[in-house]
């Protein structure tokens, strides 16, 4: 017999939809979401907006007052016990006098890791883990795999014709989809802590890779205080970026990981990291677990064919995002992945595919690179 009631399962919900609200401001800190409830009646609620801004506990505390005293708390995550930006939401909890908590997953942040919990129940609380456990992690995917893995979250959008092009014999692509694909992808560049692009795309297209202000759910969005433009990511191997990119120009910054040796740049929004070789060129894998260090949960991957593919051979992809439009560009078209290693059926790499919707008059497929032992 579970040890959740069907309350249980419905103020967890709750506080899970309250999380999802910081999915554009709360990053690199994780959503949060709570509810306190008491007798059988939500009595306060709160979410986690942007670093620095007090907990989801803390805002569900206050809603909740006096009454606090005897009810129960539903966080999906675990309490921190640390002095960080903000004091430790499980003293809060017990200062209150919340008698039960019921937890969706743990917080692997090291400084908390079910040390939280454990200052709960020393304090004489009952603690329930595990109640929509799976919901919670894959909304906090980005935040969980930056801790439990050292890499950030890595998702590749594409958007090709039905015939499996990107861009057309003379390399133009815009536009392939629809503007409603286009807006989607805002969306995604919207909840992703950077963008990566290779320095063919930038030479190229010369892209701004930011978050418009003009997309529907994002209006009245950018340009707030808690939100953050994400970190434009270039690779590019002989330092090519032009000083004149457009995307140089913009608000928010541009890092670059490069093998060149560079002198340090007059402009303040751009950063030169030197990465690491492998074949004569950036190793991506170092690229990725150096983002994790600098608190990125997650990446997404907007480049040509042959970065896509260098992170997909390299198994770095952990999702891609393919928007597929209703045309043909025939053979001489660009293709979707440059994977020269793919020489017979045997080596075909498989996808499990989550997710089919249509947006506009493309259809979006969400699916997970299979890679082969």
């Amino acid at each position: 017999m579970s040890e959740f009631s069907q309350l249980d399962y419905r103020f967890m919900g709750k506080a899970l939809y309250l999380a999802e609200q910081g999915k554009f401001t709360a990053h690199p800190n994780p959503m949060v979401g709570c509810v306190i409830a008491k007798n059988d009646e939500i009595i306060g609620e709160g979410w986690h907006r942007a670093p620095g801004q007090p907990h989801a506990e803390v805002h569900a505390l206050k809603a909740a007052a006096d009454r606090a005293q005897g009810a129960t708390a539903y966080v999906t995550l675990e309490p921190c016990c640390h002095h960080g930006r903000t004091g430790p939401c499980a003293e809060a909890l017990i200062e209150a006098g919340i008698a039960r908590v019921v937890c969706a997953v743990e917080d692997p942040f090291p400084a908390v890791a079910g040390q939280g919990i454990a200052l709960l129940k020393q304090a004489g609380l009952d603690v329930s883990v595990g109640l929509l456990a799976s919901q919670a992690e894959k909304l906090n995917r980005g935040f969980m795999a930056r801790h439990l893995t050292a890499k950030p979250y890595v998702c590749c959008k594409m958007a090709m014709s039905l015939d499996g092009r990107t861009a057309a014999a003379d390399g133009s692509s815009q536009w392939i989809t629809s503007a409603q694909a286009r807006q989607d992808v805002q969306l995604l560049r919207a909840q992703s802590g950077a963008i990566m692009t290779g320095i063919g795309t930038v030479l190229h297209d010369n892209p701004s890779l930011t978050v418009r202000s003009d997309i529907g759910d994002l209006r009245g969005l950018v340009g707030q205080a808690y939100f953050q433009q994400p970190k434009r990511v270039v690779i590019d191997s002989q330092f090519r970026l032009p000083a004149d990119a457009k995307m140089l120009s913009l608000d928010g910054e541009t890092w670059v990981y490069t093998l060149a040796s560079v002198a340090a740049p007059d402009k303040a929004n751009i950063k030169v990291i030197q990465g690491e070789a492998l074949n004569g060129r950036v190793d991506l894998n170092h690229v990725v677990r150096s983002l994790a260090r600098q608190d990125v949960n997650s990446v997404l991957v907007e480049a040509g064919p042959t970065l896509s593919g260098a992170m997909l051979a390299a198994g770095l992809l952990d999702e891609l995002v393919i928007y597929i439009a209703p045309k043909l560009l025939g053979d001489a078209g660009k293709g979707l992945f440059n994977l020269p290693a793919l020489k017979n059926i045997s080596q075909q790499i498989p996808l499990e595919i989550s997710d089919i919707r249509s947006v506009g008059t493309d259809f979006k497929i969400t699916a997970t690179p299979k890679m082969r032992d």
